[in-house]
């Protein structure tokens, strides 16, 4: 055989060959005119741990247009914007328009519709009041904490939230997690004592060293307000935690939500729903609370998936440095096995992580995950070492193996560039199929993470509607199955990093040109069928009021 016969055999061979897919993820915040800056204290040094924590991000579509809107919150000194998807790649700032201006110290959002008109509203968590605001149909936001009966009779560190129905009544509730007591007029200041110091340098003072709070539990009363019951639920039970974000789901697979909360420098917790509005904390016993070790981690983000096919959602949980991300793998029935280095998640103990999530980049059928960082103390770029205030995000691809890879290196510029990042939401704001990423950045403008060529699978994205359920699907379970490959997908609201992702459900479909079959399980005990449906589309599914046998 010539050389040449052998070079163009060769070349053939190779595009016949399907190569990897490697994602190429440019920040297009700036093209897509998300230019403001938010700010949250200090840039060299912060005085107070208010000023650490950050704020998180929401994709909502808040006028059913179809398309994802973007909110963020901002810190002291700035007011939270609504941004208004126009629907070119760019986003216009409508905050004034929708009467959402604000000020103080924000810091979680949770989206749900929690009047079942429609249109999803918003739940804002402060340092300070929190604030209820009512969609009115899509066209303004009403502030109706105080109607709703949510107003708080002291200054609280509220922190993560979440709506969820935990009694299957189809009115949503709202659970809000609580950080700390926080007074800056008594709190010490940084170096006061050995809680003040990080690696022999002085820094805000806490959560060690500071009074802990209680997380609360509001009922939806259906007639647009909310009764607390935190002690009668056993919410308020648990005592000396510090907790941040909020995740939802059924994960002893009862039928019932349940609740689990990443803590800092404490044990998480898990709420494992009772039924008739009771709940029993069961961290430790279920084996999520703490390390394969028995140590307590600096719990911040949190978020939950099937991502080894076994129909059952683990939960995983960014922690401080110097630890590791942590992976719990649900064995079923809500048990958990701590296997972070066994997936190949334990490599990367340097960064502060913060906002994460599970998502299929390469629309392969098998969740990835993504989880951004940045230091808490800027006063860390003094020491010198491999530590830094601002940081990369880090980019896992599932080897559908039960293990994950480090493929940051090659995902892009915006897994190089460095921010100081809290808050991440995810979600596909232009319906082309791949799955965005909108980042809440310390002192910055924000960041979206876009691929700049679309992934080749298929894929589907479904908006679930309820009738007898909440209108939001809040807590429905769906079984997808593609060419002989099952996912499963839940609706939840809150996660990530104080953070709200899209409300829809996004499945990448591999090689599949149709959808075989769809098992919806609704919140209120109705099961649903579909099958043979086409792929590469918003499908909208609406909850019949029959279930199916």
């Amino acid at each position: 055989m010539s050389f040449l016969r052998f070079a163009l055999l060769a070349w053939g061979l190779a595009l016949a060959v399907p190569q990897p897919y490697a994602p190429d993820f440019r920040n297009v915040a700036r093209q897509a005119g998300l230019i403001d800056t938010f700010p949250n204290g200090g840039a060299v040094s912060k005085q107070f741990i208010i000023e650490t924590t950050g704020s998180g991000i929401a994709f909502i579509d808040y006028d059913n247009d179809g398309l994802l809107d973007l909110f963020v919150l901002s810190g002291q000194g700035g007011t939270n914007r609504m941004y208004h998807n126009e629907g070119n790649g760019r986003f216009r700032d409508v905050t004034d328009q929708l009467g959402l201006r604000s000020s103080g110290w924000a810091q979680g959002v949770c989206a749900g519709d929690y009047d079942n008109d429609g249109f999803t509203d918003l739940f804002v968590t402060y340092w300070g009041q929190n604030h209820l605001y009512r969609n009115i149909q899509g066209r303004h936001f009403e502030d109706v904490t105080a109607a709703a009966h949510l107003t708080q009779n002291r200054v609280r560190y509220n922190s993560g939230c979440a709506f969820t129905d935990v009694d299957s009544d189809g009115h949503l509730d709202l659970f809000v997690a609580n950080y700390v007591k926080f007074d800056p007029a008594i709190t010490p200041k940084p170096g006061a004592n050995p809680h003040c110091y990080y690696r022999g340098i002085p820094v805000n003072c806490g959560p060690r060293g500071l009074p802990f709070d209680r997380n609360l539990l509001y009922r939806n009363n259906g007639d647009g307000t909310f009764t607390d019951i935190s002690e009668s639920s056993g919410i308020a039970a648990p005592a000396g935690h510090y907790s941040l974000s909020v995740l939802t789901g059924d994960f002893n697979e009862d039928g019932l939500p349940d609740i689990y909360v990443a803590c800092d420098q404490t044990p998480s917790l898990l709420y494992i729903n009772k039924g008739h509005g009771k709940f029993e904390e069961e961290g430790v016993l279920r084996g999520v609370a703490f390390d394969q070790n028995g140590k307590a981690m600096s719990g911040m983000g949190v978020d939950a998936a099937d991502y080894i096919g076994d129909g059952h959602f683990s939960i995983f949980r960014t922690n401080f440095s110097d630890e590791f991300e942590t992976l719990y793998r649900n064995t079923g029935g809500g048990n958990f096995d701590e296997v972070t280095l066994d997936a190949g998640l334990g490599q990367n103990t340097r960064y502060v992580g913060w906002g994460a999530g599970f998502f299929d980049f390469n629309n392969d059928g098998w969740k990835d995950l993504l989880l951004v960082n940045g230091h808490a103390f800027p006063e860390v770029e003094s020491l010198h070492i491999d530590i830094h205030y601002r940081d990369r995000a880090i980019l896992y691809q599932n080897l559908t193996n039960g293990k994950f890879q480090d493929i940051s290196q090659q995902a892009g510029p915006a897994l190089l560039e460095k921010h100081s990042s809290r808050g991440a939401a995810f979600g596909d704001f232009d319906n082309d199929g791949a799955v965005e990423i909108a980042v809440n950045n310390q002192n910055e403008s924000p960041s979206l993470l876009k691929q700049e060529v679309n992934p080749p699978g298929h894929w589907v994205i479904l908006k679930l509607v309820g009738t007898r359920s909440n209108r939001s699907a809040i807590g429905a379970r769906v079984k997808l199955v593609a060419n002989g490959h099952a996912q499963y997908g839940e609706i939840r609201s809150g996660g990530s990093y104080l953070s709200q992702n899209d409300l829809r459900l996004h499945f990448g479909l591999a090689s599949a040109t149709q959808i075989d079959n769809m098992e919806v399980h609704w919140p209120s005990g109705t099961r649903q069928d579909l099958k043979n449906q086409k792929c590469d589309r918003v499908l909208t599914i609406q909850e019949p009021w029959k279930s199916a046998k």
